[in-house]
């Protein structure tokens, strides 16, 4: 399930914002610039692509995938990280009671993933995958700052099957996402990136089920 926080810019991102989170200059950025580039896939293309990876994770239940803003992914960050800055993609694992059928959430900054897009030198379209392929390795238990390169091994390995580029780990280090406990309604689970008490109340989809912990992707 892909959803679309109603605070989202249906139209991402002016040419201006692409150079200042890329830190190139907008004259070097504007004749480069395809207008489809920086155009924020449907939720249809986003749904598609979802089933695939999932399919190739082999990952079993409901993911839903919030398309948010800095601002909110920063509250969230600091919320359930201690971290008081946006991120790229958060990913909240889904556990305890009601989350029979439910993987679990994956929160995405469009705008942060449009500076990442625009330093890749690829589209808005291909980043925002990259970064659900990401998450949903973490929503399967895979965890690259403990596990000795195995899901680097293995996103390496889906990215070929999925024809994506290079993927978070591999342009550095500390790239990539961090985990929380599961917030948006999902299992849950003990964070492994942080000791943070996490609400019992799903964050993204207020209103909903009760969720305990979550996790996230992890990003300095």
């Amino acid at each position: 399930m892909i959803i679309l926080d109603p605070d989202l810019d249906p139209d991402p991102a002016p040419k201006a914002t692409v150079a200042k989170r890329s830190g190139a200059s907008a004259a070097k950025l504007d004749p480069k610039i395809d207008p489809r580039d920086i155009q924020l896939p449907s939720a249809r293309t986003l749904s598609r692509f979802l089933t695939a990876a999932q399919t190739a994770v082999r990952l079993k239940g409901q993911v839903t995938v919030l398309l948010t803003t800095d601002e909110a992914i920063r509250k969230l960050n600091r919320q359930f990280r201690g971290k008081n800055k946006a991120t790229d993609v958060l990913s909240f694992p889904a556990e305890g009671p009601g989350a029979e059928g439910i993987a679990g959430d994956l929160a995405i900054s469009v705008t942060t993933a449009m500076g990442q897009a625009a330093e890749q030198g690829h589209s808005l379209s291909t980043e925002i995958k990259v970064l659900v392929l990401h998450g949903l390795l973490h929503l399967a238990g895979y965890d690259h700052e403990v596990d000795n390169g195995k899901m680097a091994r293995r996103e390496r390995k889906l990215r070929a099957q999925l024809k994506l580029p290079r993927g978070l780990i591999e342009r550095t280090t500390e790239a990539g996402c961090p985990i929380l406990p599961a917030a948006f309604g999902g299992k849950g689970g003990k964070p492994r990136t942080s000791n943070l008490r996490v609400p019992q109340v799903s964050t993204l989809r207020p209103g909903k089920r009760p969720s305990p912990p979550a996790k996230r992707a992890k990003r300095p």
